[in-house]
């Protein structure tokens, strides 16, 4: 399902994925050419599931290999955009805990950085310094998750 057909025609779709380990942190990360921190996670390839991509993009931005079937759907969120002023973004949200013997995500393609938000730390996060839905997504899916 692409939105960018909606009738205002300035919709980006994506999947963002809530990797959290044992410890509660969740890892957010640094595009290439970008100064916010976001989610891990991207944009629909055609016939793609959200679920799909969110996996997809689990593997090319951090180098993990996690199975569609292991994400947890949160929800569904419409915010402003981090890098494209004027559109809206609609983000299927997923979430997923690092297990233990599962490799270390790692910046790979675009991603410049990563860096893991430890619970507490998220309301004091400088708003400039994230994507403006990712603090929204991280206590979102943390009360999701109980």
């Amino acid at each position: 399902m692409d939105q960018r057909d909606s009738p205002a025609g300035r919709v980006i779709s994506v999947s963002a994925v809530v990797l959290t380990r044992p410890d509660g942190a969740v890892v957010t990360v640094r595009k290439r050419g970008t100064d916010r921190f976001m989610l891990p996670g991207g944009k629909w390839e055609a016939g793609e599931s959200p679920a799909e991509c969110a996996a997809r993009e689990l593997g090319e931005e951090l180098g993990l290999d996690v199975d569609a079937a292991e994400l947890d759907h949160v929800g569904r969120f419409h915010t402003a955009t981090a890098n494209e002023p004027g559109f809206v973004l609609v983000s299927e949200v997923f979430s997923v805990d690092l297990v233990a013997g599962r490799d270390e995500p790692a910046p790979r393609a675009e991603i410049a950085e990563l860096r893991w938000v430890r619970p507490e730390d998220v309301a004091g996060l400088p708003e400039e310094d994230c994507a403006p839905w990712a603090p929204l997504l991280v206590r979102v899916a943390r009360e999701a998750r109980g």
